[in-house]
């Protein structure tokens, strides 16, 4: 055991529903008549994924990819390594890359221009956080459910080693 502590709530799975809903609706008006192909990133965004796909009325299919930048670090290593890859053809196809939190952007860059370099005909994103203290590139999300300070979070499918990614709402951890 580690001698981190759970902070405080910042964020309630109430707001996250919501916030899902809110923008569930603006991803299914700005692609209306359209099928997407959801991309979530493993495996943090699974939670906030699902609440997507709940509250999004188009026609989809979904694929995840196993990446990271990370390891059992708290800071990116920026340096990114796929170690799961899509199963999806997304040549032509509209993408939504579905991320927990981002925060140096290193890695949902190499993304985007990965998935653009096997012709998706475009390349958003929805993430749940965002932590733009963290950016060490500059990129931009296009579905942001919330913003947040540079503290290391964790819940609703974040974690640390692991541990936390079942909470049902957003903290950070403290040390001792």
């Amino acid at each position: 055991m580690h001698n981190d502590t759970i902070g405080t709530v910042m964020i309630t799975q109430e707001e996250i529903n919501a916030k899902a809903a809110e923008i569930g609706a603006r991803i299914t008006e700005d692609y209306k008549g359209k099928s997407i192909v959801l991309v979530g990133i493993l495996r943090g965004a699974v939670m906030w994924m699902a609440d997507i796909m709940r509250n999004t009325e188009l026609d989809m299919c979904i694929d995840f990819m196993a990446c990271s930048s990370y390891g059992a670090a708290t800071k990116s290593s920026g340096i990114v390594k796929i170690n799961k890859d899509l199963d999806t053809d997304i040549e032509g196809k509209d993408v939504i890359i579905v991320e927990d939190i981002v925060d140096s952007g290193v890695t949902l860059n190499y993304l985007m221009g990965y998935f653009e370099s096997r012709g998706a005909a475009s390349v958003k994103i929805c993430a749940l956080l965002d932590k733009p203290t963290g950016r060490r590139v500059d990129i931009n999300v296009d579905y942001v459910g919330f913003t947040v300070d540079d503290r290391f979070i964790v819940g609703y499918g974040l974690d640390y080693d692991q541990k936390y990614r079942n909470l049902p709402y957003i903290t950070w951890l403290e040390s001792n």
